[in-house]
């Protein structure tokens, strides 16, 4: 079953191709709704570990292993991002 989240994301990816595909090419707009929602996805997933929590919103309380868990997930998000090709 598809949450809410999805459908929205969905229906954003839908309005994209719609809006950038050209003279009703229907492989046009299969492949830029595709490109799009897997672009949202990535980004969604990317936003919900960015969420601040207790230790990145007070990162002087942390200790020396929250630091390097805190950098860990940061750098995890771009990496992600840089190889899925997601600019934001």
């Amino acid at each position: 079953m598809i949450n809410e989240r999805i459908r929205q994301l969905r229906k954003q990816a839908w309005y994209y191709a719609d809006d950038n595909s050209r003279d009703g090419d229907d492989g046009k707009h299969g492949q830029l709704y595709a490109e799009k929602f897997a672009e949202l996805i990535v980004k969604e997933c990317c936003g919900i570990l960015m969420t601040p929590e207790y230790v990145m919103k007070y990162p002087d309380e942390l200790t020396y292993y929250n630091r390097g868990w805190v950098n860990g997930r940061l750098h995890g998000i771009e990496h992600i991002k840089l190889l899925l090709g997601v600019k934001e």
